[in-house]
């Protein structure tokens, strides 16, 4: 036997005894027939864990991001772009839970869904938070008048206690906008220029703006117009999450991500992208297995149930001006040469 008092022991380090004594289904307390009221708040708890985890990664992440400078080749870059990773990972992981809370049918769900009024997963605040730490904010969400209705106040204060810090999208913002290389104009002096220069803009954009254009069929002329706003109007960008300048760094770092130092850079772009994804696919997984369960009903928090779950999955995502950049590469044959003094730097060689 097991003596107590010597080293830890499992149930205690992971305080079992709280964890699994932690589930009151409503229907218990008001003597109802509901067997599957477990299931339902065990997949919740679930899920409540398990945001708890990606704030956990989210904190490092902004904490490394927020440093004065950070080395685009550096272990703490490897640190940001691993724990972006485990929080995709995590957000898949919560896609798929949704298959075990749809072996609940509809009927399962009615013999206490009104028990639960008013409560409803919108109420969720470290949700709420995940958003705001990766950049929503509170004037960019759907529904605003309802979020700020339907959540008691001391939790409206953590969110808006976070929307004050910034942001992993502001910070990537910064830390885009510090990208050296266009700066410095000892990296192209070797450049060969492609044609006669005939504007204001690096001589490189310029070249790349030219081979874009002659790329663009018929129906993508506008596109032009959108290059140039994004690219180089700061009236246009002003109100946006991305800068002018952020932006050209992002999109060199998408055109040329091949180059052993823009690897890392290359990663944590995208990995910005897939967690839009797997947000958004867990919206609409959600979304589906509430049309299903509830049909056109109400929500027991008191939206409109599925309509209100479609109109923030449009909305809610927090990196599309990054995936709106896709729409501005060309193939790689046909992108310009660089000048031997930055391939070098971008192959590590002296």
């Amino acid at each position: 036997m097991m003596e107590d008092n010597k080293g830890v022991y499992y149930g205690d380090y992971l305080q079992l005894d709280k964890i699994l004594d932690a589930q009151f289904p409503e229907s218990e307390k008001e003597n109802v027939e509901a067997h599957d009221e477990m299931l339902f708040i065990i997949v919740h708890q679930a899920y409540e864990l398990w945001f708890k985890q990606i704030l956990h990664e989210l904190g490092s992440v902004t904490n490394i991001m927020g440093e004065p400078t950070i080395n685009d080749n550096s272990p703490q870059m490897q640190m940001v772009v691993h724990r972006l990773e485990r929080v995709v990972e995590i957000l898949k992981l919560l896609v798929q839970q949704v298959n075990v809370i749809e072996t609940m049918t509809p009927l399962d769900f009615l013999d206490f869904r009104d028990l639960l009024r008013p409560a409803s997963g919108f109420q969720s605040f470290q949700f709420k938070i995940i958003e705001a730490t990766l950049g929503l904010k509170l004037e960019h969400r759907y529904g605003k008048d309802f979020y700020l209705t339907h959540l008691r106040k001391n939790d409206i204060e953590k969110v808006a206690k976070i929307e004050k810090q910034r942001s992993v999208i502001e910070l990537v913002n910064e830390w885009l906008e510090r990208m050296p290389y266009f700066d410095d104009s000892h990296f192209w002096d070797e450049y060969k220029a492609g044609g006669k220069r005939i504007g204001q803009i690096h001589v490189f954009w310029e070249d790349f703006r030219n081979i874009y254009t002659k790329s663009l069929v018929e129906g993508e002329k506008e596109n032009l117009k959108r290059f140039d706003q994004l690219f180089f109007n700061p009236e246009f960008t002003a109100n946006r999450r991305l800068s002018n300048k952020a932006n050209r760094s992002a999109l060199f770092i998408m055109l040329y991500r091949d180059y052993p130092i823009l690897q890392l850079p290359y990663r944590l772009l995208n990995l910005l992208l897939e967690i839009d994804e797997q947000m958004a696919t867990w919206r609409y997984r959600h979304m589906n297995m509430v049309h299903r369960m509830i049909g056109t009903r109400v929500g027991t928090g008191g939206s409109s149930g599925k309509d209100y779950l479609k109109a923030a999955l449009d909305r809610h995502y927090i990196f599309k001006e990054i995936a709106e950049l896709t729409s501005f590469l060309i193939e790689r044959r046909k992108l310009p040469s660089l000048p031997q003094k930055l391939e070098r730097k971008f192959r590590f060689e002296h």
